[in-house]
């Protein structure tokens, strides 16, 4: 497979979060704006999908058993079986302008994610950072769209995206949890290139960026240095994560949100959730401590 293919042609509206649960032999992924999670079972190629009665925007495993996952306002545990979302932490309730985006559990076993401006407009959205304690620290501020986070092989660099400023941002990320040194890593410049999305480290340290609107995945060595591009027969790229029995191939969301007609025929894959094995493989899928 070293060539993109799709492996689930479905008009996801903001397909998002790929997760790798290897005790399922599974890939899990969200679609935001359909309030729905699929999940495709690699063995059988069976495909499920939940629909719920509110947008789960990513998901992570729980080390003591099932998900949890972050929803409009917050942080919360998420029942497949029932369809039952049940809240953690929700720190943005009273902005009915905002809600979560992206989210990620660090090699700590935090759950970081962040917040968007539902108008994508107005800079109301932060970082946050939920601790297996189940205490929760604002971290960063402001963001129109935040993605991503992602984070170096030593856990000593956080990555996380914004979105409208064209910028994917390094921060010094230390023990307790606390960061520092927030700089540039990659800016997109070309019209192109699209806006950086979700983004996931590989085994060598580098950063595999999506490229929303950029029809692409790049990937940047530790200094930002483009090392591949790998493109794909569709606009919109969301996230990627790694997983397959040797965490060999990279699972790439897509997302066809106000594509017109005449768009949707000319890319009709646009939504689908792609594979592609790279000459490199990923990390085991961390997992949430509290």
């Amino acid at each position: 497979m070293n060539e993109v293919t799709c492996i689930w042609e479905i008009p996801a509206q903001l397909g998002e979060g790929p997760l790798w649960v290897a005790a399922e032999n599974a890939i899990y992924w969200v679609d935001i704006i359909e309030k729905q999670v699929h999940r495709l079972t690699l063995d059988s190629g069976a495909r499920r999908t939940w629909t719920f009665d509110q947008p789960v925007t990513s998901l992570a495993l729980r080390q003591s058993g099932g998900f949890v996952s972050t929803v409009r306002d917050g942080f919360a545990t998420i029942d497949f079986a029932g369809k039952i979302v049940t809240p953690l932490v929700l720190p943005e309730a009273n902005l009915p302008g905002n809600r979560f985006n992206d989210g990620k559990v660090d090699a700590h076993g935090r759950y970081w994610a962040g917040t968007m401006n539902l108008n994508e407009k107005d800079e109301t959205g932060s970082l946050y950072r939920l601790d297996p304690d189940l205490s929760l620290h604002k971290i960063d501020s402001p963001y129109i769209i935040s993605n991503g986070p992602t984070f170096s092989l030593d856990g000593k660099t956080m990555y996380h995206t914004d979105t409208v400023k064209r910028t994917v941002f390094a921060f010094d990320l230390q023990d307790d949890g606390s960061i520092g040194r927030k700089r540039p890593f990659i800016q997109l410049t070309e019209p192109a290139e699209g806006h950086p999305d979700g983004m996931t480290i590989d085994s060598e340290n580098c950063l595999w960026l999506a490229h929303y609107g950029g029809a692409r995945l790049t990937r940047y060595s530790a200094a930002g240095e483009v090392l591949q591009v790998v493109p794909l027969p569709v606009p919109n790229i969301t996230s990627c994560t790694f997983g397959g029995q040797k965490l060999d191939t990279l699972y790439i969301t897509t997302a066809c949100q106000q594509m017109s007609p005449a768009e949707m025929e000319k890319y009709p894959l646009a939504g689908s959730l792609f594979a592609y094995q790279p000459s490199v493989t990923g990390l085991p899928t961390p997992q949430f401590a509290g």
